[in-house]
Parts: structure tokens; C-alpha cells; sequence
């Protein structure tokens, strides 16, 4: 975030730049910068404003225009605005009916905002103001600031917005606001910090495996830090402390998921869902499930969970239209569940799998399954390196996905491979090993026993052969044909001897060296084509997974002279 800021007047640039990507709809007001709707609500008799530090956007700004705020007073990054901009906005945005303040509870928004109101009350202006305080992990009795204010401001001003277009009265809305807030608790954890404005670095750090819970949205560090939990487990926890906290009512409920600012779209939908299922399995109707990024704190990575019980009326508030650059999901019903299976394997599962069985075939598919889940997050951070990131986690769930429809099925340990990768593992990896062990399959005996040198050979061959045709990857390319290839060809040396040694002992340490080599190559296929130079000392895993396989084949069937596994230190991190 903070790499790109302006050097001069951040806040005010990018204010205009909200002005200009939304022509028509908001005026900048520089000296004092405050921001206003052109065109507010014709039945509209008063006016509401807000503000608060930048570094929250979309929040208040992205909810300027009709069904939402008349004015908005940025302050500089994390800092409450001065008095003067909210005195002089409201000033200017005053209808006959007079001025609402929506106040975030944070010591510098209330006491700057109070001010104002003085003033504008010394004008003969009505005012009153809602103090939004929903952060329950400021929750304490010691404090005398109490709870922070939130991502609930946004459920505030949005339900404001709709009942002031409706032409509620300066009483009505100051009573629906505090309502609102009454029936709103919020709480936020945080994998990694914001990026700091001044030093461009992490303004804390957590160790890894650590999660700061109860953070605040100006970056402040979270009233505990706990070890990360899985997502499902997370959310159950802070499911319970929302409603340990929310007060009785209505069993209808908006549930917002907010991002932190470098939270994904992906990640928050799926968490919504496990908030969804959370309430429902607790007795309440989450009319509303809310995922996006509306109240952020720059750039940190994390979320929040808000849980709003709703009123009479307040789901019709919710979905009434608005014309502001933020978009709020308005769904008219509780999108139904999907009816859609899970997936048989959760990419997620890492569970170990079973002991190895006796047929060779089957014990080649659980050794591999061993040894794969023992690397997953290593080949997984060397693709970060060159690629997406995405191997450790596409090769283990394929894995897996083989395991289980062996165990369910039946069918051969290399067959149940090629089938799970084919059809279950997406990416450009997953297909390719897909062609790789649907060949190999047919290399192994009836039998259960070894394969010979000479059925390898072939299968390797003809698997290289089949990944050319598709891919086009050729030795020294710096893709998994970089030890497939090697390996092809040691199987073939050992074929035409009479009586082979160790023929995939020796194929997995051709496939081993191979692989190795790829870290002295500049890739010239795959996605690690596109870093460049950047690849240049890393091994890619594909041809690392290829080795892999080979040394699983040793080990199951020439055990006294294979290479060891797990695998060697090699598959690190330069």
C-alpha cells in the first residue's frame, strides 16, 4: 500500500481521485478538505456526516452519495479529522431538518467531532450525534474509553442513510442510529500487520504459526495473540464471543464479513460461509451474510466478523437502493445452500494416510502420499519463488484424492494417481503428472511385484512423449521433464543390461540430479518463464515431485540400496 503514496497531500489526492472516478456524484472541498454529495436525496431534511483517519477506505467515503452520507472529513492516515473539516462540511451540507455526526469511538474522532457539533449548535444548526462503539474486544471495565467503533459503522450508516431518504426526522434517525449500534458487535484478528506509511515495513510482527486476536483497524495490535487455528475453528471461536456479547433480540441477524485490506475476495466469501453455518447451527437467521472489504486498516492482512440483530424494518433499510461508489451486496432472501457435494478430499486435510498396504502398486501410492505430505509446504515455498504457490497444496491434494479412491475402489495405486490428477487436480502441473502416471500404471505386474526396468522405461518414455505433445517441455527448459527425461533414460540403460543391479535406485538418482540441475537453468517453460532471472537458483518442484516418485519407487522395491525418504534436505528454500 504505502510504496505508492504520494509524497505530498496523500489524502487529498486520492479524494480526487474518488471525485474523478465518480463524476457527477462528489465534490472535494480542499481547504478544509472535506468531501460532498452533489445530488442528495430530494425528500432528504437532514443531513448525515461522517469521517475518520484514511487508511479505512471504502469506509465513509465509499458510502458518499444518495441512501448513504452527505459529507465525509478524511483525516490524514489513522488520524481523526479536525474539527474545522467536520464543522465546516456539516456546515455546508446542513438541511432545514439539521445534522447527524456518525462517530467511530476512538478518543480523537469523539473529541473533534464533539467540537464541531458545539459550533454548530452555537450556529443554531441541530445536531445530534451516534456514537458507534462495537469493537468488543475493547470490552472491558477497566477501560473508561470503552469499545472502539468499527466495521458496524458501515451497517449504521447505511440503514441511516436509507431512513433519512425517507425523510426521517433529526430525532428518529439519532434514535435509529443508537439502535443500531446497541444490536451491533464486531471483533478482527490479523495474520500480518499494515504496512507503515513512514519505515514501509510491517508496523509489528508476529511469529509465524501466531494470530494478534482483537486487533483495531488503526493497526493496533490485538489484546492476545493466540496460535493460528484452522479457519473453521477460528470462526466458531469468534462466533462465541460475538454472541457471549451481543445483547438479546431478534434472531434475524446481518452478518458482516469485512477484509483488513490485503484479505481476498476468495478468502472472505469462504469464511461467510462458515460464519453463515456458525449462526444457523447456534438458532439464528442470518438474513444478510456481508463479505467484502469495507472497513480496512491499509493493508493488513485479516478480517472481521459482525453480527447486527435486526429490527422491524431494518432488512428493508439494508436493501433500499443507494447511488454511491461503494456497492453493497443487497440480496432480497438468505441465499439457500448450496446443494452442491463437498469435495471428497479438502485440499486442506493434511491427515496422514494409511500404512503402507502389501501389493507393490498400492504401497508405491502410500509411500509417495508419505513422503509428499512431508514436503508440501516446501515445494509449496519454492513455487512462491518462480511460480503462484499453488504446487505443494495441487500435488497433495491430488495425492490424497488417489488414497482415498484406492481405499473406496480399489483400483491399482498408480491407476488411482492418473485418475485423481486427470480429473480432480487442476493448474498445469496436475494434468501433466496426470499423463505421467497414467502411463506408469501400465507398467506395473498383475501381480503386485516389481516392475521390470524394461516396463518402466517404456511407461517413462511414452509418459515424457505424452507430456512434449501437450506442453512441448524438452530437457533443460527447467520444468519436470528435467528429472522425467533422466530417469527415462537410466531405466533404458539398465533394460539392455542382462542382469540390472538397482535399476530404480539408479533412475532415481539420475531423476534426483536432474532435478537439482534446474536450479542452475533460466526456465524457459511454465509459469516460472515469467520471473525470469528470478528463478535462477531454485529448483523447480515439478522436477522435484518427479524425483520424489522415483525415490518412492526405490524405496518400496530396492529398499537396501534407495535413496532414503523422507526426502533429503534439498528441497529447502534458497
Amino acid at each position: 500500500m504505502s510504496y505508492f503514496l504520494p509524497e505530498s497531500h496523500p489524502v487529498l489526492t486520492a479524494a480526487r481521485g474518488l471525485a474523478l472516478a465518480h463524476s457527477g456524484m462528489i465534490e472535494v472541498n480542499s481547504a478544509p478538505l472535506y468531501l460532498r454529495a452533489r445530488d442528495p436525496h430530494p425528500d432528504r431534511t437532514v443531513a448525515l456526516v461522517s469521517g475518520g483517519g484514511s487508511g479505512h477506505e471504502p469506509l465513509h467515503t465509499g458510502l458518499l452519495g444518495r441512501g448513504g452520507l452527505d459529507a465525509v472529513c478524511p483525516g490524514e492516515i489513522f488520524a481523526s479529522p479536525h474539527n474545522r473539516q467536520i464543522y465546516e462540511a456539516s456546515a455546508a451540507a446542513a438541511k432545514s431538518g439539521g445534522v447527524l455526526l456518525i462517530i467511530k469511538n476512538y478518543t480523537g474522532d469523539v473529541i473533534n467531532f464533539q467540537i464541531a457539533a458545539e459550533r454548530l449548535r452555537h450556529d443554531g444548526i441541530p445536531v445530534a450525534t451516534v456514537l458507534v462503539d462495537d469493537d468488543l474486544a475493547t470490552d472491558s471495565a477497566d477501560s473508561a474509553t470503552g469499545r472502539r467503533g468499527t466495521a458496524a459503522t458501515v451497517v449504521v450508516e447505511k440503514l441511516l442513510g436509507a431512513a433519512a431518504d425517507r425523510g426521517a426526522t433529526l430525532e428518529e434517525l439519532a434514535e435509529l442510529g443508537r439502535r443500531v449500534v446497541a444490536a451491533s458487535r464486531s471483533i478482527a484478528v490479523a495474520a500480518r500487520a499494515q504496512t507503515s506509511p513512514t519505515t514501509v515495513s510491517p508496523a509489528f510482527t508476529l511469529e509465524a504459526g501466531t494470530l494478534d486476536y482483537g486487533v483495531g483497524i488503526h493497526g493496533e495490535r490485538g489484546t492476545r495473540t493466540i496460535a493460528r487455528p484452522a479457519v473453521g475453528d477460528l470462526v466458531r471461536r469468534m462466533t462465541d464471543d460475538l454472541l457471549d456479547a451481543l445483547p438479546e433480540g431478534p434472531d434475524d441477524v446481518l452478518a458482516l464479513v469485512n477484509g483488513l485490506g490485503a484479505t481476498t475476495e476468495l478468502e472472505l466469501h469462504a469464511i461467510g460461509v462458515l460464519l453463515g453455518d456458525e449462526l444457523t447451527a447456534r438458532g439464528l437467521r442470518p438474513v444478510f451474510t456481508v463479505p467484502g472489504t469495507f472497513t480496512a486498516a491499509l493493508d493488513m492482512a485479516g478480517f472481521s466478523l459482525t453480527v447486527t440483530r435486526l429490527e422491524e424494518g431494518w432488512a428493508e433499510l439494508w436493501t433500499a437502493p443507494t447511488r454511491t461508489p461503494l456497492v453493497l451486496p443487497r440480496p432480497t432472501l438468505t441465499p439457500e445452500r448450496s446443494a452442491e457435494p463437498e469435495p471428497a478430499v479438502s485440499p486442506a486435510d493434511t491427515s496422514p494416510p494409511p500404512a503402507p498396504h502389501a501389493n507393490g502398486d498400492r504401497a508405491l501410492l502410500d509411500r509417495y502420499a508419505l513422503t509428499v505430505s512431508q514436503v508440501r509446504d516446501n515445494l509449496t515455498n519454492l513455487d512462491q519463488l518462480v511460480g503462484d504457490g499453488d504446487f505443494g497444496d495441487n500435488l497433495a491434494g491430488g495425492v490424497r484424492r488417489a488414497v482415498k479412491l484406492a481405499d473406496e475402489r480399489g483400483v491399482d495405486g498408480t491407476t488411482a494417481l492418473a485418475h485423481a490428477f486427470l480429473d480432480d487436480v487442476g493448474g498445469t502441473s496436475g494434468p501433466l503428472f496426470g499423463l505421467l502416471f497414467q502411463h506408469l500404471a501400465s507398467a506395473a505386474p498383475k501381480d503386485g511385484g516389481a516392475p521390470t526396468a524394461a516396463a518402466l522405461a517404456e511407461a517413462a518414455e511414452a509418459g515424457f512423449a505424452a507430456i512434449h505433445r501437450v506442453g512441448g517441455a524438452n530437457p533443460g527448459d527447467c520444468t519436470l521433464v528435467d528429472a522425467l527425461a533422466p530417469a527415462a533414460r537410466s531405466l533404458a540403460d539398465s533394460a539392455r543390461e542382462e542382469a540390472p543391479e538397482a535399476p530404480l535406485t539408479e533412475a532415481a538418482q539420475a531423476a534426483i540430479r536432474g532435478a537439482l540441475a534446474t536450479a542452475e537453468l533460466r526456465p524457459r517453460r511454465g509459469r516460472a518463464s515469467y520471473v525470469g532471472d528470478h528463478a535462477l537458483g531454485v529448483p523447480d518442484p515439478g522436477a522435484l515431485a518427479v524425483a520424489l516418485l522415483f525415490m518412492a519407487l526405490a524405496d518400496v522395491h530396492e529398499p537396501a540400496t534407495a535413496p532414503r525418504l523422507p526426502a533429503p534436505g534439498y528441497i529447502t528454500v534458497p
